[in-house]
């Protein structure tokens, strides 16, 4: 993927399934939300690795080992090992291990998944500011996790200890809506202390690099349904991205993202993994067509004209936002253009 500011999604002739070697899907919004398969994501993912493409879940929730995500997707339909699984703990576990002695104590704060990562890197999880920890920790550990956690993080990061997040989404989708995530909890920290946490998580290079570790990709696609974590890190990244419709990003967020949000290709499910991917083409007027559809940026608003397949209508309105938006996000009114698809 270049550098240069994308004004488009890109369009591509095969499935993309058939294009790229490794899909490194996340997870929370795009193949399951509150622990429930999304639609079309169990027979989609069947299919495309079916016709040979490798499956890999990258995920930022650094609460579940990659055991129990590999039962839980077994479990949905999807066949999958630990092996397939690329969590934040993970990412975060090795950043410390290349900074600490072998061995090490480290504070957790958050869940199982951390102390299994920490063990795997030959660190020892303690509980306590008083357990003389070399390092800090700190990752999602649920709607359970006691308060009196992040105090002791707080005493030791306060001693100079340093701090490492997992990740720093302030969000997670679930069954019921959108809930705090790891984020908002490490900003309880930083308030408190002032400090500034390493983080390892999506969108930054540590969280890439063990995943390309892990799966040896060589041609991966990023498919997920975050711009500021899924897309921005493969943006980071120089690697192909998918955005999928099915979690927290909406049709609006979309035509605003600025350029290092802004995915190589756009569907609905993921069930645009097993299909080409329509081109987007100027019509030579100021506009943009993709299927039936033509979109233009107006002085205030974004207009849409035509008729179609919904997808083809906000792949369109995307290049108009973003060719609009340049360097910045679109700031065009798009409430219109979305609602007749919609969105």
């Amino acid at each position: 993927m270049s550098r240069s500011v994308r004004t488009s999604p890109e369009g591509s002739g095969r499935g993309l399934c058939e294009a790229y070697d490794t899909a490194l899907l996340d997870l929370d919004g795009v193949v399951y939300a509150g622990g429930n398969a999304i639609a079309h994501a169990v027979e989609s993912l069947a299919t495309a690795r079916a016709g040979g493409m490798h499956l890999a879940y990258v995920t930022n929730n650094a609460l579940r080992t990659p055991d129990a995500v590999a039962e839980h997707l077994t479990e949905l339909g999807i066949p999958t090992t630990a092996h397939d699984v690329i969590t934040s703990a993970q990412a975060v576990a090795r950043l410390i291990a290349e900074q600490v002695p072998s061995g090490a104590r480290v504070l957790v704060i958050g869940g199982e998944g951390l102390r299994v990562a920490l063990r795997e890197r030959g660190l020892e999880p303690v509980e306590s500011a008083e357990d003389d920890p070399a390092a800090v920790v700190q990752g999602f550990g649920g709607p359970e996790l006691p308060w009196g956690r992040f105090a002791e993080a707080c005493y030791a990061i306060a001693r100079g200890v340093p701090w490492f997040a997992s990740n720093t989404d302030l969000t997670i989708p679930g069954a019921r809506g959108i809930a705090p995530g790891n984020g908002a909890a490490v900003e309880v920290v930083r308030i408190a202390t002032g400090a500034e946490p390493q983080v390892a998580g999506k969108p930054l290079p540590p969280m890439h690099r063990e995943t390309i570790l892990r799966t040896g990709a060589q041609r991966p696609l990023v498919v997920g349904d975050r711009l500021d974590t899924d897309i921005e890190g493969a943006f980071n990244g120089e690697v192909d991205s998918l955005l999928v419709l099915t979690g927290v990003t909406d049709g609006a967020r979309l035509l605003a993202a600025p350029p290092q949000h802004r995915p190589t290709y756009v569907d609905a499910d993921l069930r645009g993994l097993l299909t080409g991917q329509p081109e987007v083409s100027a019509d030579g007027n100021g506009g943009f067509r993709c299927g039936g559809w033509t979109a233009t940026a107006g002085e205030e608003r974004l207009e849409l004209a035509g008729d179609g397949a919904a997808a083809d209508g906000l792949r369109a309105l995307c290049a108009a936002a973003w060719t609009a938006g340049g360097e910045k996000g679109c700031e065009l009114d798009s409430e219109k253009a979305l609602a007749r698809l919609g969105w």
